[in-house]
């Protein structure tokens, strides 16, 4: 069976979406849990490179033995179907006990008239923190993917309809580079994953679990250019039906050169990410080749 390449997207068409929240309703989401662990991550495995892709990085990243490696494998693909149930739940009206760490340091930069940035990554379920974190003081702008599904798009924007909450697209053009500046200039938060150069020839290279990886200039340039605040925001699932949001201020010295700027927030985003990344390994959704 051929392998093919994550496009980056949630799974599925319209339909199938639909069917899932219709199902969602009624259903306990551990039944989907266990159909999911059954009939559709094995075909994950085999269809899809990020098998090989978490295996590699389980074991020599993390440092597990091959056979731990090759569990925690399966185990982390039961854990990404199950972060996608759970956002199909939300869709269909469920509630998660959330519990947050570091509030305080949202309301402070909430409070005040200027804007600041949230970086996001790749790990436990982010978009749970759309429906936690936000302020009636400031509109939360939140970069999502261009090529999302139409039917997820929909539904986001059924679910942020009551918050204030809207979404910038990362397009082609880089255009929306342009409603990110508009955003900040106007005070408001705007959130953005740091974690994947997305096809852009600016990065920088860090020192990530031992081994070198690239990281999108973007994110940290967008905030030195305004000598911005930021706050690293990770949202990890603990039980069934429990996250914990971390919230973690980004400290840099604002009175330093541009690039020393750049460095220090880059590294300051760095070492976060690596916290809960060892702490929560079976978290790691990158399903692309991360390390060079």
């Amino acid at each position: 069976m051929a392998k093919q390449e994550w496009a980056g997207t949630t799974y599925g068409n319209g339909l199938m979406h639909r069917w899932l929240i219709a199902s969602l309703r009624i259903m306990d989401v551990r039944l989907q849990y266990v159909f999911a662990a059954i009939f559709i991550v094995p075909v994950c495995l085999l269809r899809n490179p990020s098998c090989g892709i978490i295996y590699r990085y389980l074991r020599f990243r993390i440092g597990y033995g091959r056979i731990k490696a090759a569990w925690k494998t399966y185990v982390n693909h039961c854990l990404f179907s199950q972060v996608v149930i759970d956002k199909f739940a939300m869709y269909a009206g469920k509630r998660f006990e959330v519990e947050v760490s570091g509030y305080e340091h949202f309301q402070k930069l909430a409070s005040r008239p200027e804007g600041f940035v949230q970086l996001s990554s790749h790990i436990g379920n982010y978009e749970i923190a759309g429906y936690t974190l936000t302020a009636r003081e400031k509109k939360l702008n939140a970069l999502v993917f261009f090529g999302e599904k139409a039917s997820v798009m929909e539904n986001r924007n059924a679910m942020f309809a009551s918050t204030n909450i809207s979404m910038i697209a990362i397009k082609p053009d880089m255009s929306h580079l342009f409603d990110i500046n508009e955003a900040l200039r106007r005070g408001e938060i705007v959130s953005m994953p740091a974690d994947r150069i997305n096809g852009s020839p600016r990065f920088v290279e860090r020192t990530f679990l031992g081994g070198k990886a690239r990281f999108p200039l973007g994110p940290f340039s967008v905030a030195t250019m305004r000598g911005l605040d930021v706050l690293a925001v990770n949202v990890m699932k603990v039980a069934t039906k429990k996250y914990h949001i971390y919230v973690t201020p980004l400290h840099y010295d604002k009175s330093a050169g541009r690039k020393e700027q750049m460095r220090q927030l880059s590294e300051a985003y760095v070492a976060e990410l690596e916290d809960k990344v060892r702490r929560y390994p079976g978290q790691w959704y990158n399903f692309f080749e991360f390390w060079h």
